[in-house]
């Protein structure tokens, strides 16, 4: 095997690395940045329904409100039951993130930081075709 294979394998098993362990951080992480957006949504829908709407349709606005309220608190537990076991963090998310961290030192120091940004950039990138493919219903 030359150089230039080798280091194309290198390149592979360090982009597979980032992408599991990334998926792997993204399924905690991801529920709490969703919940600093629904908070906002939520203060932005109240601002925007408080007192500009008809009666008769008040009481159904106020319940559509509500229930995105307590949608909001419960993905919030489920949060906070996944992240941590007890008071402490989940020892998982702990490796995941040191894992994670030491995965991207290693692709910068057998590729560079230009091909971190890359691989980054190209995570980025399929995540957002996945969920622009993705079909309703599923």
């Amino acid at each position: 095997m030359d150089k230039k294979d080798e280091k194309n394998l290198k390149i592979r098993y360090l982009t597979w690395l980032y992408k599991t362990a990334k998926e792997a951080f993204d399924r905690y992480e991801r529920k709490f940045t969703q919940l600093e957006i629904d908070e906002f949504i939520l203060k932005e829908m109240e601002k925007e329904l408080k007192g500009s709407y008809l009666p008769q349709g008040k009481k159904t606005l106020e319940k559509l409100v509500n229930d995105f309220r307590n949608y909001i608190a419960e993905k919030e537990k489920a949060c906070l039951k996944l992240k941590y076991k007890g008071k402490k963090i989940d020892p998982e998310f702990i490796f995941l993130d040191v894992k994670l961290d030491a995965i991207e030192k290693a692709i910068v120091q057998e590729m560079g930081k230009d091909a971190l940004d890359k691989i980054k950039e190209d995570y980025q990138q399929e995540m957002l075709k996945r969920i622009m493919e993705q079909k309703e219903g599923q």
